[in-house]
């Protein structure tokens, strides 16, 4: 049997701006992943110099100037990339259905439409996320230039308490990446997340 035009099933697309801002945060997270792995290794955050180290083929740097060189050129293409959608949502009124409403978390205590949870536990993610990112970038600036921002380190009071929280927001941001991705594949099918690549 063949579909005629009217029923073949229309594919998602994606905003041409939305497809930039996934692969530069993807490109970005994964060099400042590897190479602050590498400056992890310099000094661990837990156990000092004695504590666990991360093998080589899991960093990016080859040494703690070349990951910390990695890391901060990472950071600024992160940082602009985030600032830049922000004002791409802002000026598209794509904030109206990104973040978390009065009405998704009534949808978690009535609803039964699978459809409505999934959003609105999407929004809630999205929503989540942000504090989240301004903490990672707010200790990785007390961590680059301490001298300048001695308030920042002064906030978690101490240098390693900074540490602690800015290596903590990693596995949350992964944790992030993993729900957005699956919640995508439930609204809409694989066909959906790729979209957001291809």
């Amino acid at each position: 049997m063949t579909l005629t035009p009217s029923q073949t099933r229309k594919l998602p697309t994606q905003a041409i701006g939305a497809k930039i801002f996934h692969w530069c945060n993807i490109i970005s997270l994964f060099i400042m992943l590897t190479s602050g792995l590498q400056i992890y290794n310099a000094n661990p955050v837990f156990g000092g110099r004695a504590g666990l180290h991360i093998p080589p083929i899991f960093t990016l740097g080859g040494w703690l100037a070349g990951g910390r060189h990695w890391h901060f050129a990472a950071m600024w293409l992160f940082s602009l990339n985030l600032l830049w959608y922000g004002i791409y949502i802002l000026i598209t009124r794509r904030w109206r259905h990104r973040f978390v409403g009065a009405n998704d978390l009534k949808a978690l205590q009535k609803t039964r439409n699978s459809k409505r949870l999934i959003y609105a536990w999407h929004r809630i993610a999205y929503t989540a996320i942000i504090p989240i990112l301004l903490l990672a970038l707010l200790t990785g600036i007390g961590m680059y230039k301490p001298a300048q921002f001695p308030w920042i380190v002064d906030m978690f009071g101490s240098w390693q308490a900074l540490r602690i929280v800015h290596f903590a927001s990693v596995p949350m941001v992964i944790l992030f990446a993993v729900i957005h991705s699956r919640l995508g594949q439930k609204a809409g099918g694989t066909e959906l997340t790729d979209s957001m690549f291809y």
